[in-house]
C-alpha cells in the first residue's frame, strides 16, 4: 500500500514536470526567485514609484498596440512586476494570454550561452577547446568555444550552405545532421574568415554549440537543458521545439508575417541559434536565474557579459550568447538579446544595476518590438526622456 501511494504521487509529479529517466526529482526543488511578503512588495512599490511608472508604462504599450503589437509583454524591477499583459491572437482566432508560448528566436541564444558555461563552470569542456576536440571531421581548424560564443568563429551560414539538399529533398535536419553535413562535404563550405578575425553574428555558432552539448552531455540539448536548468529554475513553461513533452502545445502560438500564418520551417528542428519556446512570466524566472548566480558564478556570468568586439566602435557589442549595450568607456550598462525568426520577434533587455528587465514577445512579426528606450528611460524614473541614443533593433 505504501509503495501504490508512492508510486501515485510519482506519477503525479512527472504529469505536471515531464519527469523521464534520464530527470531527477530533486533538481526541481528549490526555484531561484525569492518570494517577496506583501509588506516587502507595498515598500519596494513606494522606493522605485511604481503605480506612476505602470501608468506610463500602460501608455507606451497601448500605442504599440494600436500600431499592431501582438504578444506578451512583462516589465519588472526589483521583484515587482510593474506591467503584465497580452494582446492580440495566439493562433487563428484564439487570443494571446499571458500564458502564451513564443518562439525565442535568436533570444533562445541565451539559453545555449548558459548550457555552455555551465559545462565550462563543471569542468567539463575549455573554452580554448576546439570543434574538432568533439568532432574531429569538422573541416575548419581553429574554431574555439569561445570563438563561438562570440561570433567571432569565420564559419560560413549553415542555412545558405545546405538550403538546396534541406529544399530539395524535403528535409528538417538536426543538429547532428548539420555537423555530419560540414564533415562529409567535398569541399568544405569556404569559411567567411579566419577564426577571432572580427565579429559576424552567425546562426552556425550556435547551432554547433547545442551539438557540443549533446556529444559531451550524452543527452539531447533539449534533455540538457530541461535537466540542468530549467526545472531548477521552476520554468515549466519552457520548452525547445522539438520536445515531446506535450506541454508545449498548451498555449503555443504560431508566427504570422505579412498577413499569412507561417507553417514548420525546414530548419526549426536545428536548436541552439532559436528554439526555444517560453512565456513573459518564465523569462522573468530566467532573468532571476542571472541575477541571482543560481546556476553559473559570478565569474563566469561577468565572462559572458564582457564586451569581445570593437571592430567597429559604437555602443552595441557583443559577449558570449548576450548582446551588451556598452557605454563611451566600452563598459556593459545593459544586457540583452533580440530575436526574429518567422514571424516571431521578441527581446528581453534587463539592467542588473537598477534590477529590472523589459519582455516582449510578438508572434506577428513588428520592428516595434526592439524599441524600448522610453521603457527604460521611465525604469531610470527619467519619465519619457531617452537614456539611449538609438532604439535597439535586431541585427
Amino acid at each position: 500500500m505504501h509503495f501504490l501511494r508512492f508510486w501515485v504521487l510519482v506519477s503525479g509529479v512527472c504529469l505536471m514536470f515531464g519527469c523521464n529517466k534520464n530527470e531527477k526529482p530533486e533538481t526541481v526543488k528549490k526555484p531561484v526567485e525569492k518570494v517577496l511578503t506583501d509588506r516587502e512588495i507595498k515598500k519596494i512599490k513606494k522606493e522605485i514609484n511604481a503605480d506612476y511608472k505602470t501608468l506610463l508604462i500602460s501608455e507606451i504599450i497601448n500605442k504599440k498596440i494600436r500600431s499592431g503589437f501582438n504578444g506578451s509583454v512583462l516589465v519588472a524591477q526589483k521583484g515587482v512586476v510593474l506591467y503584465e499583459n497580452a494582446s492580440g491572437f495566439a493562433k487563428d482566432t484564439i487570443p494571446n494570454t499571458k500564458d502564451s508560448k513564443f518562439q525565442l528566436a535568436s533570444l533562445s541564444k541565451t539559453f545555449t550561452a548558459v548550457a555552455i558555461m555551465k559545462m565550462v563552470q563543471d569542468g567539463q569542456i575549455g573554452l580554448d577547446n576546439t570543434v574538432k576536440d568533439y568532432f574531429p571531421k569538422f573541416p575548419y581548424d581553429g574554431v574555439t568555444i569561445r570563438s563561438l560564443l562570440s561570433h567571432r568563429s569565420g564559419l560560413p551560414y549553415y542555412q545558405y550552405e545546405f538550403d538546396l539538399k534541406v529544399r530539395t529533398e524535403k528535409i528538417y535536419p538536426t543538429n547532428t545532421q548539420m555537423m555530419d553535413w560540414f564533415g562529409s562535404a567535398a569541399p568544405a563550405p569556404k569559411p567567411l574568415n579566419m577564426p577571432d578575425h572580427f565579429f559576424t553574428y552567425n546562426n552556425t555558432n550556435f547551432a554547433v554549440l547545442a551539438a557540443i552539448v549533446e556529444k559531451v552531455s550524452g543527452k539531447s540539448f533539449d534533455e540538457y537543458l530541461r535537466e540542468k536548468i530549467l526545472l531548477p529554475a521552476g520554468m515549466t513553461n519552457t520548452f525547445t521545439g522539438v520536445s515531446k513533452n506535450p506541454m508545449l502545445n498548451v498555449n503555443k502560438t504560431v508566427g504570422y508575417q505579412n498577413g499569412r500564418k507561417l507553417e514548420k520551417d525546414f530548419y526549426d528542428d536545428i536548436m541552439g541559434d532559436k528554439g526555444v519556446y517560453s512565456t513573459t512570466s518564465d523569462l522573468l524566472k530566467w532573468y532571476n536565474v542571472l541575477k541571482s548566480e543560481s546556476v553559473l558564478s559570478k565569474e563566469n556570468l561577468r565572462e559572458m557579459y564582457t564586451p569581445r568586439s570593437f571592430e567597429h566602435p559604437g555602443l552595441r557589442n557583443y559577449g558570449y550568447g548576450f548582446r551588451l549595450w556598452v557605454n563611451e568607456l566600452q563598459q556593459t550598462d545593459y544586457i540583452y538579446h533580440t530575436g526574429w525568426w518567422k514571424g516571431y520577434n521578441t527581446i528581453m533587455f534587463f539592467d542588473l544595476r537598477e534590477d529590472f528587465v523589459v519582455i516582449l514577445l510578438s508572434n506577428k512579426y513588428n520592428r516595434d518590438v526592439y524599441n524600448v528606450k522610453e521603457i527604460v528611460s521611465i525604469l531610470h524614473g527619467r519619465d519619457k526622456q531617452s537614456t539611449l541614443e538609438e532604439n535597439i533593433l535586431d541585427q
